[in-house]
């Protein structure tokens, strides 16, 4: 059976199937939800388009979570406001200014995309 192709990275040309974006999204999810992500609860996504924001907003839905993207190239006052308005107490961001942002919010998890993709820290994972 082929493997169906759902994102390919415009800068690296890597290509995503469906299968490793099953697997990247369950082992995020397990991550999202040992950090305490419950239902409903707004989770900022701060990173560039590409195959991690995809994992990462697919893992956000998964545990029961409101995916707020917010655009990585905005400046930094503008992202600043944004992370201020949306109330959240949860982002995943590997950008310096995002990270800086979140100092003067409600955010108090930042999660990286390596933190997303822990596997051995979950059950049964190689």
């Amino acid at each position: 059976m082929d493997e169906r192709i759902v994102m390919v990275d415009s800068d690296t040309g890597l290509e995503l199937t469906e299968e490793q974006l099953d697997e990247r999204s369950a082992v995020a999810t397990v991550q999202l939800r040992r950090r305490g992500v419950r239902a409903g609860d707004t989770v900022l996504i701060c990173l560039p388009v590409g195959p991690d924001l995809l994992v990462a907003t697919d893992a956000v839905i998964a545990a029961g979570g409101v995916a707020c993207p917010v655009p990585a190239d905005l400046d930094a006052a503008a992202l600043s406001a944004r992370i201020i308005a949306s109330r959240a107490r949860v982002m995943i961001s590997d950008l310096p200014q995002a990270l800086e942002a979140a100092d003067e919010s409600r955010v108090r998890i930042v999660m990286s995309v390596a933190d997303l993709s822990v596997l051995h820290s979950c059950p049964g994972s190689r």
